[in-house]
């Protein structure tokens, strides 16, 4: 027999209206109470009819989740903590990737739109001058997540990226280097504020070094290691070879320390390397590898919790939550 809403509230003589607001996590019921209807439901293996309460409301009590790529541990990580702290709320994520082309993000982003999604969370892969909202002139809630659009007014949960190339600089040249090239990216927010941080710290040192020394590289993030790879063979190619590489993240610092590895160089007495991101596996690879975390886990977390304060309240100041990133230094950068 199909367990009801009533059932439950009879069963513990509360309200129905008690036992929804419950389920829709709303902040007016005592923790006691709150505990009491989910330990009930959990008993009775209750399954909440979603349409029934998205008629019933005019929510669908559903966020869409629009990231580059579901393949990158990066964006799969920050899936799995959104939808998390969704799930806890009794929210649901509809989850899609744009494959990092603006048109497949636009196309996804009305899919959502037109299933009546409660709110939207965007990695977006749009032109970093953009200037018009992502949703148009709909007035469903959006919250940019790692990826930010200076020129707009919009909700953002991201790391300070220019932090991140400041202190992995600052670690480089406080371990002797002074030859410090940066493999980037080209045209997202993370690209120009981690290449700002990185010119910064080497201004403000007094360390010049060649423009040759910051190599650009498209599709860093499904295809980082062969990027890492191609770039790192063009800065061997220098007059100068660099001492040093901060990388755009981790999987390019990985294509590049391969690259630095067939020419023969040795990591770090020759030659240092620095990723961003602090992916799981940067410990266990050959040469451990020096990395920024971004707090990755936690980003996706806020990022959630925005996104349900919003589709709750649509009409709220907009925020922006920057998390500073935390250097984790490994063999890759050793004082040599």
């Amino acid at each position: 027999m199909t367990v009801r809403l009533k059932d439950i509230a009879q069963d513990l003589g509360v309200s129905t209206v008690t036992v929804s607001k419950v389920l829709r996590g709303s902040p007016d019921i005592g923790d006691a109470t709150r505990a009491r209807v989910l330990q009930r439901m959990k008993e009775l293996k209750y399954q909440p009819n979603m349409l029934a309460q998205a008629l019933a409301s005019g929510q669908s009590f559903a966020v869409g989740l629009v990231v580059p790529d579901l393949v990158h541990p990066f964006f799969a990580e920050l899936a799995k903590s959104l939808g998390e702290t969704l799930r806890k709320s009794g929210f649901a994520l509809m989850l899609a990737s744009s494959e990092e082309d603006p048109e497949i993000e636009r196309n996804e982003i009305r899919t959502m739109l037109n299933r009546g999604m409660d709110a939207i969370v965007v990695a977006s892969c749009q032109p970093h001058t953009m200037t018009r909202p992502l949703l148009g002139s709909n007035d469903t809630p959006v919250v940019l997540l790692d990826r930010r659009f200076r020129s707009l007014k919009a909700n953002f949960v991201g790391c300070d990226d220019v932090m991140a190339g400041e202190l992995a600089t600052q670690h480089l040249l406080a371990t002797g280097r002074r030859r410090i090239a940066h493999i980037a990216g080209t045209s997202n927010s993370p690209s120009i504020d981690r290449l700002r941080g990185y010119q910064r710290a080497l201004a403000t040192a007094g360390v010049r070094v060649p423009k040759n020394y910051v190599v650009t590289r498209e599709r860093v993030e499904e295809a980082g290691d062969l990027a890492g790879y191609q770039a790192m063979q063009e800065l061997l190619s220098c007059r100068v070879r660099p001492d040093a590489v901060f990388c755009y993240n981790d999987l390019t610092a990985i294509g590049a320390m391969q690259a630095a590895m067939d020419a023969g160089l040795s990591i770090p007495g020759e030659i240092a390397f620095v990723g961003c991101g602090n992916l799981r596996y940067a410990r266990y690879l050959k040469v451990p590898l020096t990395s920024l975390d971004q707090a990755t886990a936690r980003m996706g977390a806020m990022a959630g919790e925005l996104a349900i304060g919003l589709a709750r309240t649509p009409h709220q100041p907009t925020q922006v939550k920057l998390l500073e990133p935390t250097l984790m230094v490994r063999a890759s950068s050793a004082v040599a």
